[in-house]
């Protein structure tokens, strides 16, 4: 019997990153029934990666993850899931509160016609998620991040934002005024799932499908800084919505990825956060009110003088030769970043797993702890003057939580060398950080 759940929980995860469950296998009464399905599905990503990687060094005889920017993506991914483990997302929060308080009628549950309403519904939600998110320079401070990688890979799709979901949840609480909230729950996962095998350059053209529905060769042309690209291809799961509103555009020549101003870092908070800096610094700049917030609710692009959304004129000119940013650091640096990146996703598994028997102290200790390993890995791959302090700070940390359990080895009987491990990597910095210290001294002298 547990055999058979494991299937069909397995079954579930890969059919439903391709949007192939059925209503009736996937309609609920309550919220509280609906599956997890991003969860369920991780082990498809994994996979998935995987043999991305084998068929890019197949193809090109090189490497299509870099590893630099690969842990970035993951660690977006893993900061943008944080705030769930204190509250309830809020796309779902926001869709219940209107649903008990306001709902105009109640669609049954357990219809295949609610269950096709609502795929339509929240990915015509989407497409205008999406859409306000590349227009309004406020909501693009918190999707931007998702563009941030100059590679497009399946990591690229869980670069996410830890702030977009904060305005997200606008556009879909009109389908609550009808629809239940189980409903919701199942398709805003779906629609999410499909959305990650499409970051690929590995598949080039699905012939037919490509008419409907959003597919890689679609959404490489929405991750492209050509002036071609800019704004277009907003769907979820169809592309249809491009081609009513006018926002459709095909693939021509090489896609050149990432933001039109490079960030040109791995650290990951200011990955995330960079962009809110920039607008609130760009709006001192003007002295009328109206320009101030204009910066914030207009188009990234935006300027006094100009339309709402702005124009490209100011754009850097994209060759199709570009190099994406890279790294200058050594193969030891790489390996020490792999395994204390493992030992962090461990760590943040570990948290979401009991979450629910851990007190909100020890839950938000662990994650400024996470934020902290994170961070001080992207100074590392930065190569920061300040990284090895950091890290040594770290690695203190670090040590003591291993000490009281809240630290895991990725397995237990590698509890000791993991523990021996660490404490190298203390000794390591801590040397590295006095030297630094010691050179910082001798400038100011």
């Amino acid at each position: 019997m547990a055999g058979n759940i494991d299937y069909e929980v397995m079954s579930a995860g890969i059919r439903g990153m391709f949007f192939m469950l059925t209503p009736n296998e996937s309609s609920f009464e309550k919220v509280e029934e609906v599956p997890h399905y991003v969860q369920q599905a991780t082990p498809f990503f994994i996979l998935l990666m995987v043999l991305e990687l084998v068929v890019g060094f197949l193809k090109t005889g090189a490497p299509v993850i870099p590893l630099g920017d690969g842990v970035t993506s993951l660690a977006a991914g893993m900061i943008s899931r944080l705030p769930m483990l204190l509250v309830r997302g809020c796309e779902l929060s926001a869709y219940m509160f209107v649903w008990d308080r306001y709902r105009l009628m109640e669609l049954p549950w357990d219809c295949a016609w609610t269950w096709w309403f609502m795929f339509l519904g929240v990915d015509f939600a989407y497409y205008w998620v999406h859409r306000f998110a590349h227009e309004v320079s406020f909501i693009w401070a918190a999707h931007q991040v998702h563009h941030s990688s100059e590679h497009y890979n399946l990591t690229t799709a869980l670069r996410q934002s830890l702030t977009q979901q904060f305005t997200s949840w606008i556009f879909y609480v009109p389908l609550a005024l009808v629809a239940p909230p189980s409903i919701f729950a199942v398709h805003i996962q779906l629609n999410l799932l499909y959305q990650f095998w499409i970051h690929t350059e590995m598949i080039k053209d699905l012939g037919p499908l490509e008419w409907i529905f959003n597919t890689p060769k679609h959404h490489r042309v929405h991750h492209g800084r050509n002036l071609y690209c800019i704004d277009k291809n907003y769907g979820g799961i169809l592309i249809i919505w491009d081609r009513l509103f006018g926002t459709f555009a095909e693939e021509k020549e090489k896609v050149v990825f990432g933001l039109v101003f490079p960030i040109n870092t791995f650290e990951i908070l200011y990955v995330q956060l960079h962009y809110f800096f920039y607008l609130w610094g760009r709006s001192q700049t003007y002295t009328t009110l109206a320009d101030k917030v204009s910066t914030f609710l207009n188009g990234p692009s935006w300027q006094p003088g100009k339309g709402r959304l702005g124009d490209h004129v100011d754009n850097p000119p994209v060759t199709g030769k570009e190099i994406p940013h890279q790294p200058s650091w050594s193969l030891p640096q790489q390996v020490y970043v792999v395994i204390h990146f493992l030992l962090v996703l461990r760590t943040y598994h570990d948290l979401f797993e009991n979450k629910a028997i851990l007190s909100h102290f020890t839950i938000l200790g662990m994650v400024l702890y996470i934020l902290l390993t994170l961070t001080s890995l992207g100074y590392i791959i930065d190569q920061r003057p300040t990284a090895a302090i950091l890290e040594t700070v770290r690695c203190v940390i670090m040590v003591t939580l291993q000490r009281y359990g809240y630290v895991a080895p990725l397995l237990s009987s590698l509890a000791v060398p993991t523990e021996a491990f660490v404490s190298l990597s203390l000794l390591y910095w801590a040397l590295q950080g006095f030297s630094q210290l010691l050179s910082i001294k001798r400038k100011a002298d």
